[in-house]
Order: structure tokens, then sequence, then C-alpha cells
């Protein structure tokens, strides 16, 4: 049997976010969020679900903890709620909603667990979709005051700072394709908030600088692989268009200080330019210390004239599919690795987020849920190939640490590496969580 092993010093953790997690959605002085409003709309969220409740981790993070010690992670990466820190978004600080999350960094501390804290998870408050959103300018403002409340509460506890989860979800699966909250489908608006999002994470690690914050800072977006079906130069152009709308799109900006100039000839194509004021780029630009990478899928494509937004279609290679349907293609984890740290350069890298949904019950008091192994098992594999590729990462979290609130599809799908029972809230480990466990204390594994 082959060791798998990872470098000394590697990260191991779990990831959550507050909307999915924590309920309590009108305690402690929390004000709505855009999540909350799309819940109420019917056919938008699966069932008629909702967070109100979620997972009650607000008061039951305690036991949560102590799930994590039990795992023997060495960290957490979770997202604090805006709604909760300033009920508006733009207004008086709660202190009731920092004090939530101060007791729950300080529990994390105390068991030995390194907290990564996520600023904006998709609960945007309400009050401030009230005047346009991530459309607005003075939203991006009102993000970098909210920043900067939080990190001046956690300054020398919170040493790693990630300022957006998945911008491309925030922007085009919310605002195009109109999937999440708040369900807008306008191409021009969907680029215009993905350009906004960029300016507020860039304006937020500026003003993180300037305050001299212990730490350091970076971004999570999600990525995908997409393959061409062939080597025919329309199924390549294709296969391009489709990856870099989830990864040049977001990252050329960051890292070179421009837009692709394919991607934006193809927007400008189809009537959708972002609106970019002087100053922007070099503020979007500004360096960052990580690069957290969400992974989960990816998809082989080839050119299809009129066929959506690129000119292209997925074909079905016949993939094994976790029970959320989305495609099991671990080679793609490696190569969408190697191709950022060749196309980047040597920035370190976090995988913030990978795992998969399975939807498996306890039967007799255990869940079985090999097939959550074995996808682990896969891209932990094709991830330590990137490592000895020499692909700078660092630690690994895998979502989630807990059955939750699934955004669209509400309870229905099951991620977490324990299972949850949304009638009582009790928590049962799965077999995944006693793997994971032992992958994360012993720094490796046998294939």
């Amino acid at each position: 049997m082959a060791i798998i092993q990872f470098p000394q010093g590697f990260i191991w953790g779990t990831a959550t976010a507050a909307y999915q997690i924590e309920g309590a959605v009108r305690e402690g002085g929390r004000g709505p969020s855009i999540w909350d409003t799309f819940c109420r709309i019917p056919g938008k969220v699966k069932n008629g679900d909702n967070g109100d409740t979620a997972c009650d981790s607000y008061h039951r993070y305690p036991e949560d903890i102590g799930l994590m010690k039990k795992l023997g992670i060495g960290a957490c990466r979770f997202s604090i709620a805006w709604p909760r820190v300033i009920p508006d978004g733009d207004g008086e600080i709660n202190p009731q909603g920092l004090k939530f999350y101060r007791d729950f960094v300080d529990g994390l501390l105390a068991a030995g667990i390194e907290p990564f804290c996520t600023l904006y998870h998709w609960d945007l408050p309400q009050a401030l979709q009230d005047k346009g959103g991530w459309a607005s300018r003075s939203t991006v403002d009102a993000f970098v005051r909210y920043a900067e409340t939080v990190f001046k509460a956690f300054d020398g506890k919170i040493k790693y700072w990630i300022t957006l989860n998945e911008p491309w979800c925030v922007s085009f699966l919310s605002n195009y394709l109109g999937v999440h909250a708040p369900g807008n489908r306008d191409l021009q608006l969907a680029a215009d908030i993905a350009h906004n999002l960029l300016v507020a994470h860039g304006k937020t690690v500026r003003r993180f600088r300037e305050l001299g914050v212990e730490g350091s800072i970076g971004i999570a977006p999600n990525v995908t692989w997409i393959e061409p079906y062939s080597t025919a130069p329309e199924d390549i152009a294709a296969a391009d268009r489709e990856r870099a709308w989830y990864v040049e799109w977001f990252m050329d900006p960051i890292f070179k200080g421009s837009y692709p100039e394919f991607m934006a000839d193809w927007f400008r194509g189809k009537g959708a330019t972002p609106k970019i004021e002087p100053g922007d780029m070099e503020c979007v630009s500004e360096k960052i210390d990580f690069l957290g990478i969400n992974y989960y899928t990816g998809n082989i494509v080839r050119h299809a004239p009129g066929g959506g937004l690129f000119d292209s279609e997925i074909v079905d290679a016949g993939h094994e599919r976790t029970d959320i349907g989305w495609p099991v293609y671990p080679e793609g984890f490696n190569r969408v690795l190697q191709f950022i740290a060749d196309r980047y350069g040597p920035v370190p890298i976090y995988i913030t987020e990978n795992g998969a949904c399975y939807n498996d019950g306890p039967e007799n008091g255990r869940v079985r849920d090999e097939t959550r192994i074995e996808y682990l098992r896969k891209h932990l594999i094709q991830l330590n190939r990137a490592i000895a590729s020499g692909v700078d990462v660092r630690g690994y979290f895998v979502w989630s640490l807990l059955d939750n609130f699934e955004w669209a599809e509400g309870y229905a799908m099951r991620f977490g590496l324990t299972h949850v029972d949304y009638r009582t809230l009790a928590r049962t480990p799965k077999d995944s969580f006693y793997w994971y466990g032992s992958v994360a204390q012993n720094n490796r594994f046998e294939v």
C-alpha cells in the first residue's frame, strides 16, 4: 500500500458559513439578510426551507467546537454574519453580535483550533439590498467599514482573514442565473456586481494593511476545471471561456490588474461591460497573502453555437455523480491548481472548501457514508499530486463540519461529516468524520 504524506505543518480543518448553521435569525439584535427575504419567496428554496433554525449553532456552538476537537483538526473556517454585527449594514454596531463571535473565537482558541474568518459568505443585510445591494458603490464602502469593525474587534485573535466567499456565486449565480439571493437575471447587473465585489475586496485588503492588523488576508473564489471535448480549436475556445468565467475573470484582476481580454471582448459582445472607475484596478490588485480555493467538480465541454452564454455545451462522459448531481472529477482538482500556479505564480493556497453531497442517514446509530470517504480520498490524492508538482498548498478545509441549510436546496442535500437530525438537532458523526479525523491527526493516509 502507498502512503499519501502531506507536508509538515500542513493545516487540516473544516468549513462552515453563518447563515447555513447559526439559526437564531431574530435573536441577539441580528437584522434581516437577503437570504431571510429570498427564502420567503415561493419556489426559490426547495420545500420552502429557510435558515431560521438551521443547526442552531448560535446556541450549540460549544457542542460543535467539541466535535472539532474530537475530530482533531487544527483550524476552523467560519463566517461572520454582517447583519448580526451591523443589523442595517451601515449603521450602529450591535455589541451582542460581536460578543457572540468573540465567545465563539475564544472557544476555538481554548480548544487549540486556529480560526480562519470569512467576512462575507452571502448574507448581505437586506437594508443594503433595498438601496441597490452590491450594484451600488455605497455597499462597497459599507462593507469596508464593517470589515474594519471586525478587524479591530478581533485583532490578535484571528490571524487568517478571507474577504469574500465565491464572488462568482454572489454575482453571476445570484444576479444572472437567478438561482441564489436576490434572484436577479441580468448579465450587465451581474458583471457590475462582480466588479464591485472585487473593488470591495481590494479596498478591504488596503484597509487591513493601513490598520496594521496582525495576520494575513486573502479571498476564496470557487473554481472548476473544464476539459475541452476534443483538440478542435473551437472546443478548446469554448472550454477556455467556461473555465475563465470562474477562474481568470476573478483572479486576473487580483494578480494581473486587468480582466482577461478574450473574456472582456466576449461579454462586450453580449452587451455586458463592467463599470470600471479610475483607480479601481490598482485597488483590486492590492497584494494578498494567500488564495483560498473552493473546488467541488468539473466538466467536459464542447463548442455548441447558440448554447448558453458561451456557445458551449456540457458533454456527459459518464462520471460518477454526487447526490446533488455534480460530476465527481478529482483529476480536475490537480489540473486547476496547477493551472492557477502556472498563471499567477507561487501564491500560497489554502483549499477553503472541498467536499461532497451524499444523503446517507443513520442506521442503528451509525452513518456509513463510504461514498463520501471515497470522494475525499480521491481528491486528497489529487491535491497531494499538485503539492508534489510544486503548488504551494498549505492547508485543506473540508466542506462541511455539519449537514446544514444548503441554500436553494434547503435541507435536502447533506455535505457534512456530521449528520444533523433537523427535528431534534442531534449531531451524529458519520464514518467520514472518523476517516477524516485520522487523516488530520496523522497528516497522511494509505491507499
